[in-house]
């Protein structure tokens, strides 16, 4: 889903609703089966910071590694959230959706203090993931009972997850100058 006001965000991100059947076997297993890829991402390092404030520059290569890194870390992200039940993909995009605008003149003295401007979005996402993490146990149950994951639930944890995206690509990868909104939708 594309907002189509120029006002919208640039970091867009959803995830597509399984419409079918989750597996009940790997949704119980879960946090076991995602250990190898999550150690992988551990091994990954996120470092644009110094090229922006020393060359003002964005490299592209990195810019392009940076954005196939996220959308991976958080089709790493759903199948933990319970979101697909298929294995994260290294190279498929699956049913994630991440995109965002190559930065052509980033501020080169705002990387210094966006993780201080941040810190009002880190207080509310502490409690919004808090309760996500409860949302998706609760729909564990769900889709252990029923096979479906309820869809007020993910569009709950899809919202959470949107807006941790959006923070990351503000304070972390360097993606936007823009502050990221205080809202769960798109």
């Amino acid at each position: 889903m594309e907002p189509t006001t120029e006002h919208a965000y640039p970091v867009q991100f959803d995830v597509a609703y399984p419409d079918r059947d989750l597996d009940r076997v790997t949704s119980f297993f879960r946090i076991f089966t995602a250990i190898p890829i999550l150690i992988v991402i551990g091994a990954l390092v996120v470092g644009p910071f110094l090229m922006i404030l020393f060359r003002r520059k964005y490299p592209r290569w990195w810019f392009d590694w940076n954005l196939e890194l996220q959308r991976f870390i958080n089709r790493v992200g759903i199948y933990l959230s319970l979101m697909d039940d298929r294995y994260p993909a290294t190279d498929a995009h699956q049913s994630v959706h991440l995109d965002y605008p190559y930065p052509d003149q980033p501020n080169r003295w705002l990387p210094l203090v966006k993780w201080l401007l941040a810190i009002p979005h880190y207080v509310v996402l502490f409690f919004l993931d808090l309760a996500s993490f409860f949302v998706v146990i609760a729909a564990w149950f769900a889709i252990l009972i029923t096979g479906r994951y309820p869809r007020g639930m993910f569009g709950f944890v899809e919202g959470v997850i949107r807006w941790n995206v959006r923070v990351t690509a503000y304070v972390l990868t360097l993606v936007t100058d823009r502050y990221p909104p205080f809202r769960l939708a798109p």
